[in-house]
Parts: structure tokens; sequence; C-alpha cells
């Protein structure tokens, strides 16, 4: 311990002498002044980054959100092409082999990876035909509300005053009614099909994305940059498209997400019901219909529809979740 002391001591005493060395006067001409660098006192040192790449930069950093943009793609993937590449089709009956369980060897070629139903239709296919089916009415529903809601919101928040007021007693009368009734009543009224379903849910289920909007535009148009456009002359369409929709796309999207599987669910519960697709196409809706009826001796008929009902609403509903996240300025970093 001695030796390393006196070691540390003699360090010590060379810096000591370097300093002193060093402590003596400078003469003014061994500097020069090279002025100031106006390129690098303007440069930019961080990239900018718009509102939407960091929401999507913060999106991909989450695990949880990439797994289910992943599953979601897996399933709408095969939904559209399982029913194209499929051995058998999803109305092909053959009753010799109703109600066999799941990879069964079929005698003319063939497995049935889910097994097959009552009439011995491949319960493969018709699942990922009932996904589909379910999903082109879910996006066709929700993209029609949007399209609606966004217009009649944007133009009552915008106008405000007496427009504003006749406009959002509509939606209250509309609101008033119960939602399913109306829903029953079209579809019972209206031939039955896959766009009936839509334009039904389609005419009840445009309101709460039109307060929505209502909300935000009214906020917005307080807003510096919406005076100033209005200063400059520029119409209120233009205000609208150009302006005030852009600020509001997140929110818009973020509230899509989440209808989704109220749209999955409403469709499923009108199918079970008997009104939904008609025969001889297939909804998840449907084949848990079918299968409730035989659901003691075979509960795997209806086991698969609602395992693929709950599996896509609870994706949707995680995936809207991690979207507000992601979209919520309050947590840019």
């Amino acid at each position: 311990m001695a030796k390393k002391e006196k070691q540390i001591l003699k360090v010590d005493e060379t810096i000591k002498e370097e300093v002193y060395a060093c402590d003596c006067d400078i003469a003014e001409e061994e500097f020069e002044w090279v002025g100031q660098d106006d390129s690098k006192m303007q440069g930019i040192v961080r990239p900018s980054v718009g509102y939407f790449k960091d929401a999507m930069r913060r999106l991909k950093k989450d695990k949880v959100a990439m797994f289910l943009i992943v599953l979601l793609l897996i399933i709408i993937g095969l939904s559209i092409f399982a029913p194209m590449i499929s051995s058998f089709s999803f109305d092909e009956q053959h009753l010799a082999h109703a109600n066999k369980g799941m990879f069964y060897k079929c005698s003319q070629g063939g497995i049935h990876i889910f097994g097959t139903d009552y009439l011995g239709r491949d319960m493969f296919t018709r699942i990922w035909e009932g996904s589909k089916i379910s999903l082109l009415i879910a996006f066709l529903a929700v993209g029609v509300n949007a399209i609606i809601g966004v217009i009649y919101g944007g133009i009552s928040g915008f106008f405000g005053g007496w427009i504003d007021n006749i406009m959002m007693r509509i939606v209250e009368i509309v609101n008033g009614i119960p939602y399913l009734l109306v829903v029953i009543l079209l579809i019972t009224i209206m031939p039955s099909g896959i766009f009936t379903i839509v334009i039904a849910y389609s005419l009840v289920g445009w309101v709460g994305m039109a307060r929505l909007v209502r909300g935000q535009v009214m906020q917005l148009k307080e807003q510096e940059f919406v005076i100033s456009a209005k200063t400059m002359g520029a119409s209120p369409y233009r205000i609208l498209v150009k302006h005030m929709i852009p600020n509001i796309l997140s929110i818009i999207i973020v509230n899509l997400t989440l209808a989704i599987p109220s749209a999955i669910f409403t469709e499923a519960y009108l199918s079970f019901l008997g009104l939904g697709v008609p025969v001889p196409y297939a909804s998840l809706g449907t084949l848990a219909n079918d299968g409730i009826a035989n659901f003691k001796l075979f509960p795997l008929q209806l086991f698969l529809p609602a395992l693929f009902i709950s599996l896509m609403m609870l994706s949707f509903n995680l995936l809207g979740d991690k979207l507000r996240d992601a979209f919520d300025p309050r947590l840019r970093r």
C-alpha cells in the first residue's frame, strides 16, 4: 500500500509541474478571429419528424401492436386465398362424410382440416369464407359510416349556429331509436344480402362518428391557422378538406379501428338470428347458428366460428388501443 501511495504522489507532482509550466503569458498574436459560422448556427442538428412518421415509429417499437398487425394480416390473407386453394368448395355437400372430426381424410381425396358439418361440407373452407364475408361487411359498413359521419359532423361543427342545432336534433332522434330494432326492421323489409346488412348498419351507425368529428372541428375552427385561412378567402370546403380533416385524421383512424369489432359482432348477431347473409353463403354468424344445433354432440362446429369471432374482435380492439397511444401527441418523446 505504501508503494502505491508513493507512486500516486509522484504522478501528482509531475502533473503539478506540467500545470505550472503552462502557467505563462500568451501573446494575443497567437490567437486568430475566425468569425461566426452561419451554416452551423442555422443548421438543424435533429432531423424533422412529421406527426404520422413519429406515430408510426412509436407503433413499430410496440411489439404487441406489431404482433396484432401481423395476426390480422394473416387472417385477412387466409380469408381471401384459403377458399381459392382449398380442395373443397364452401357449399360442396357430401352427406356420407357428415359430422367428421379434425384432419379427416376424405375417400375422394383431400383432408378436412377442421372436419365437416352436418351436411358434409368442409369446415376449414367455410370458416375462412365466413371470415371473408364478415370482414367484408364490417369494412364496408364502417367505411360508409366514416364517410357519412365525417361529412355530417364536419358541416355541423364548422358552420355552427342554427345549422348545428338542426343537425344535432336529427342526430338525437336517430340515436334515440333502438339501434338493433332499426337494423332488424330494415333487414326484414329489404331483400336479404350482404349489401342489405351494410345499408341497414350504415343508416344508424354514423351517429358516433358525426359527434366525434363535430366536437373536434368546433375546437379546431378557433385555431389561428383556420382564422388565417378564412382571412385569406379560403372556401369552407377547402378549410375542411385541407386544414381540419387532416388534423383529426388520427382520431378518425382510431375510431374506425374500434368500430370494426362492433360491426363484426352485429353481423354475427344478426346472422345468428337468421337475418344475415342468405344460403348458400356463409358468415361466422351463420356458422355459429348451424353449429348450435349439434353443439352437444359436435361442439367443434360451434367452437370454431366463436373462436374466430372472438379472435378478430379482440385483435381489432387491442390494435385500436395501441393506435390511440401511438397517435397521442402527449406521449411523444
